[in-house]
């Protein structure tokens, strides 16, 4: 049966894009299908949705940012999510490492590029909008940090970071974590379940 592609819309400032990766590999393996790592940049995609953060959204509301704590609590649990760590930092400015990672797609090594920026974000979180810190944090994980903040100053890379991010805005999407199963959108780390029911269908 041809392979079927889930496109995973993702920016590393978001914990629930965190703590869907972590979940992902368990999808894959239940259904065969095969996750796309597609970078956006957050910020633009608030910007062009006049969507806020949920930290912005939720903070004048009485009881719902601790529901939404207990939910996510429970999602790490259900998963059993052990090394999840909340960024001091938070929020971090992503610009450069989103931009990293459309230049580790053009490189081929997006999925190593992922594991470690996901690490130093929210395992061993780290300030990773710094320049200096986002070096070590890649030179310390087998990557060329002096090399990637060289290569996300190319034109190029700026610009399909742009395109990435209107295009998914396009098509739907006003946040990350964004899933797409052929055209159909799901949002948020809980609708996995959702995604995985979609690739079911489709077999």
């Amino acid at each position: 049966m041809p392979m079927i592609t889930v496109e995973f819309h993702f920016d590393f400032g978001s914990p629930n894009a965190y703590l869907a990766h972590c979940v992902i590999p368990a999808v894959e393996a239940r259904t065969g299908a095969q996750f796309r790592y597609v970078p956006v940049l957050l910020g633009g995609v608030f910007k062009a949705t006049n969507n806020r953060s949920p930290a912005e959204a939720l903070k004048d509301i009485k009881n719902k940012p601790e529901y939404e704590k207990l939910e996510t609590e429970r999602f790490i649990r259900r998963h059993n999510i052990a090394q999840f760590r909340r960024n001091p930092f938070f929020p971090v400015n992503t610009l450069q490492i989103m931009r990293g990672a459309v230049a580790a797609e053009i490189d081929g090594v997006l999925a190593r590029y992922v594991e470690v920026v996901f690490h130093h974000m929210w395992e061993e979180p780290k300030k990773m909008d710094d320049p200096e810190v986002i070096r070590t944090a890649l030179d310390a994980s087998g990557l060329d940090g002096t090399h990637m903040l060289e290569r996300i100053q190319d034109p190029m890379i700026k610009e399909r970071l742009l395109h990435t991010t209107e295009q998914s805005v396009a098509r739907g999407s006003f946040g990350s974590p964004t899933f797409f199963v052929d055209d159909e959108i799901f949002f948020g780390k809980d609708r996995l379940r959702d995604v995985e029911e979609a690739i079911l269908s489709l077999r």
